[in-house]
């Protein structure tokens, strides 16, 4: 594991709340993994406030909006990029017939979109917004999606509309910029997005993402699954890029610790093997579409990534069966042994591991060597860590600012813990020091998954237990958020358990909805040119975005 120690907290997240907030907590609550603090709606400013800047909570994973009979409420999931165990849920509910709420987007940026989504979908408004309107559906839609009294049969009228100037009502740039539209058919951005950009001559003024054309409805599908078995074919929907196995997991833990399931050593070394294989083929595919995007590398990158992700696909494609949408894990562990001849199979992996260092010195020499490349990257799409976290970013984008946060060694699941890996950062900040971390990574994993076979390979067969002794149908109660370290960055699901056998609640923390939003602040101010170079270096998927 990483030598890169984390000190000790000197208060637990209940302590340090308790002796900071004694006045304004007007209860507690129960979550799975973290304490849950009850505060009033007009005060969500100050406490946050309070929390990020005495108490160290400067990470704003992610906001959950829900609906019960009585009333709204609003969790804001805090923690540290400092120390990832120190974790607290900050309740706030609104009353039903007045869903008000003061808004967290003026402490943490990230808090803009999040509350952007939970009005759209659920129906609270946040007051002191900066641009409180709808973020996935059209300003003309009719209702809120997850509000317990949407009419699901009404026709909704979207009409054709002109695209408004951002910067229409500021005047600073002067009556010169340009708008332009990029996307939502681009082809590349990566998926359905689309891009208002004001340009002042070849400056950006001002770029706004502009996402929700492929809302796919995966949180309602999720909550009308049931936990054993119908939920877990969906999360390898949220990103296609291969990292699959990544988000199956997040939804394999979540549910785990509501429902205290313990899985079997064998079944977690399997699921770490596996997980890194899938984040190496979902790198690959960065690696050869922006070598596409930014420098026009068709024959050479683009070609080699599309040549070793096959190798990586055929590998996986014997373990689950599958190429793209894998369903292989399972609650309780995943779906069955490795292949026949199991010892074929192992040998086949170790030979892509080990043919990894001299592919990845092919990149380097093709890519980060290129001078037209360099002058693309580097010092463009800067990215302060200050401002990354100030967005939520985690993943490549905030390591390759600096920032050491990396959830399989601050939070260990599965194997991590006692395998020896090392967490890679970059101090560039910039579109250059993204590609390098991820390539770095790509080697990381591939020593994870070296290790792997080697434990795989002399694991008695007596102990080979694929699956924990899983109840037919699953009824837990309570409330928890986990996260995984996804192949875009930290990958979390909230779910509230009711008693049933389906989510009352099932919120996705996708990776890609955060880093997406610092987009402007790493654009402004640059050349048009450098916009493509900077989106691509997020490496995002629009399926995890939009959900």
């Amino acid at each position: 594991m990483s030598q890169h120690h984390r000190p000790p907290a000197r208060q637990s997240p209940a302590e340090a709340v308790s002796a900071l907030l004694t006045d304004v907590i007007v209860g507690r609550e129960t979550h799975e993994n973290a304490p849950a603090v009850v505060i009033r709606a007009d005060r969500v400013q100050s406490v946050l406030s309070t929390l990020r800047s005495v108490a160290g909570f400067d990470h704003c994973s992610c906001v959950t909006a829900q609906e019960y009979e009585d009333r709204f409420e609003t969790i804001y999931h805090l923690t540290s990029y400092d120390d990832r165990t120190r974790e607290l849920s900050v309740v706030v509910p609104t009353a039903k017939d007045d869903p008000v709420s003061d808004s967290a987007a003026s402490v943490y940026r990230t808090a803009a979109w999040h509350e952007r989504e939970a009005y759209d979908l659920v129906g609270i408004e946040y007051e002191d917004h900066p641009d409180l309107r709808r973020i996935l559906l059209p300003e003309t839609w009719q209702g809120h999606p997850l509000s317990l009294d949407y009419d699901q049969t009404r026709p909704q009228i979207v009409p054709l509309s002109e695209h408004a100037n951002p910067l229409q009502e500021d005047h600073r740039e002067g009556p010169d910029t340009m708008h332009v539209n990029i996307g939502p058919h681009h082809p590349s951005t990566h998926g359905v997005l689309h891009l208002n950009v004001e340009l002042n001559g070849e400056t950006i003024a001002d770029v706004e993402p502009d996402i929700g054309y492929i809302h796919r409805c995966e949180e309602q599908m999720c909550q009308q699954g049931t936990y054993r078995h119908q939920i877990m074919p969906y999360p390898d929907r949220w990103d296609w890029g291969g990292a699959g196995l990544l988000n199956e997991w997040a939804y394999a833990r979540v549910i785990e610790d509501l429902a205290g399931i313990d899985v079997p050593e064998y079944a977690q070394v399997v699921r770490t093997m596996s997980a890194e294989l899938s984040r190496i083929l979902s790198h690959l595919l960065f690696t050869a579409m922006y070598a596409l995007d930014v420098s026009g590398e068709f024959n050479g990158t683009f070609m080699y990534g599309f040549r070793d992700r096959e190798v990586v696909q055929d590998l996986l494609e014997d373990l689950t069966g599958q190429r793209m949408m894998f369903n292989f894990f399972r609650v309780g562990g995943v779906a069955w042994d490795l292949p026949e001849p199991r010892g074929e199979f192992l040998e086949n992996v170790r030979a892509f591991t080990n043919e990894l260092p001299r592919k990845l010195t092919e990149y380097h020499d093709l890519l980060t060597s290129n001078e037209v490349f360099q002058a693309r990257c580097v010092d463009t799409g800067e990215l302060p860590p200050a401002v990354a976290k100030q967005y939520g970013a985690t993943g490549p984008v905030a390591r390759a600012s600096g920032i050491d946060y990396d959830l399989r060694r601050d939070d260990p699941y599965g194997h991590y813990d006692r395998l020896e890996w090392n967490v890679i950062t970059r101090d560039g900040c910039d579109n250059f020091a993204r590609v390098l971390v991820r390539l770095q990574e790509i080697e990381e994993s591939a020593t994870i998954v070296d290790q792997c076979v080697d434990l795989l390979s002399d694991w008695p067969d007596a102990d080979r237990t694929c699956q924990a002794n899983v109840p037919r149908t699953l009824k837990p109660t309570g409330e928890c958020y986990r996260a995984v370290e996804g192949a875009k960055g930290e990958l979390g699901i909230y779910i509230r358990a009711d008693g049933t056998d389906t989510p009352a609640r099932f919120k996705i923390r996708g990776p890609s909805f955060s880093n997406l939003s610092a987009l402007p602040a790493m654009a402004e101010d640059e050349y048009v040119a450098d916009l493509v170079a900077t989106l691509g270096s997020l490496d995002t998927i629009m399926g995890e975005v939009d959900r």
